[in-house]
């Protein structure tokens, strides 16, 4: 299986998360250029805290259970599905080549992926795919993603989602994925624009950076919502559940929002950092000088504060991205108290269920 999928027929989108799973299924109304979407179902339940480890499955059982459970709930019947991978065993990097030939592409990749796996792994520890962004006849190039993924992790994600009955048509990426729904809810941007796309998961964060429209730069960084909870059972001894609901201001086992909030608030600086770092990398590495907007996704999207931290460190606009900005909700269909409170930790399943079979 290709992890970008092997066009018709749309998919259920299966977000397998460290902290829960989502699903989402979409409709899509019109054709071509007036094609837009209408939500059809949503809904997300949790996981044990240790069912995925550092974006590893520990407890298939769980993780299986987790999705049927959320399937059920939502009365899906469809079991096609796309689901998507992340974290420090997926790696994805563009690559000029010149203009060649499809088959020439598929050694030259093949050649080009030997200095990207970690010393002593290669192909035979590696699920790898490419997917060509653009062949320029003016410079007689070619822009090229390569996407690499350990083999064991792939297998068990493709497992855990089969033991669950479903049968996973599409493996996705989930830099990709926020990708796919931002540009589903963008009606229109800047030419020259530089958006930053930040998808902060209980584990890992997602960043991806588009340019004039398009997508050139993505990582994977080990930083995720997780550490908020962490930090707050630390400082204040309360349980996790209650850490997760006081990181989303609301008060918990006698702790108000508002005392607790500096500890928050050095988690988010501490963040900020990070990206401020990862964001000059981008920039020096691409030579690009500015940064017009950053857009936060994920469950750490919900973070109290963390907007105003982000914006006062980058000195720019920064809003949380809202994955349902120009998607029908029909009342009849789907709660929107749900859709509100899952809001942009739906990021990448929607990203996800707006893919189809055989898509690259």
């Amino acid at each position: 299986m290709g992890l970008f999928g092997s066009k018709t027929k749309s998919l259920v989108g299966l977000d397998i998360g460290s902290s829960s799973v989502k699903v989402c299924e979409l409709q899509q109304i019109g054709k071509g250029s007036n094609i837009r979407y209408r939500l059809q179902k949503l809904g997300q339940v949790p996981l044990p805290a240790d069912a995925i480890v550092d974006g590893d499955i520990m407890d298939s059982n769980a993780v299986s259970s987790a999705i049927r459970q959320v399937l059920a709930e939502q009365k899906i019947k469809a079991k096609d599905v796309a689901i998507s991978v992340s974290g420090q065993q997926v790696m994805v990097k563009k690559v000029t080549f010149p203009l060649m030939s499809q088959a020439e592409l598929a050694e030259s990749v093949r050649w080009e992926a030997e200095s990207f796996f970690p010393a002593g792994q290669g192909l035979d520890s590696y699920a790898l795919d490419y997917y060509l962004i653009e062949e320029r006849a003016a410079d007689g190039n070619m822009d090229v993603v390569l996407v690499a993924c350990r083999k064991d992790k792939l297998e068990a994600y493709v497992s855990c989602v089969a033991q669950a009955g479903c049968s996973p048509k599409v493996v996705d990426v989930d830099v990709f994925a926020v990708q796919n729904a931002y540009e589903a809810n963008t009606s229109g941007m800047g030419r020259e624009e530089v958006v930053a796309l930040v998808n902060m998961g209980a584990t890992f964060t997602n960043l991806t950076m588009m340019v004039g429209g398009k997508s050139v730069f993505w990582r994977d960084m080990a930083w995720g919502s997780g550490r908020y909870s962490e930090k707050l059972m630390e400082d204040w001894g309360v349980s996790r559940e209650a850490a997760e609901r006081l990181k989303r201001n609301q008060a918990s086992e006698g702790r108000e929002p508002e005392e607790i909030q500096p500890s928050i608030n050095a988690v988010s600086d501490a963040f900020a950092d990070e990206l401020s770092r990862t964001l000059d990398f981008f920039k020096s590495s691409f030579k690009v000088d500015r940064l017009d907007r950053v857009l936060v996704s994920g469950g750490g999207s919900m973070i109290h504060g963390l907007m105003d931290v982000l914006s006062d460190r980058l000195r720019v606009s920064v809003d949380r991205f809202n994955p349902f900005q120009l998607i029908e909700i029909d009342g009849r269909t789907e709660d929107p108290v749900t859709v509100r409170e899952i809001g942009g930790g739906a990021a990448v399943v929607v990203g996800l269920a707006l893919r189809q079979v055989g898509d690259r």
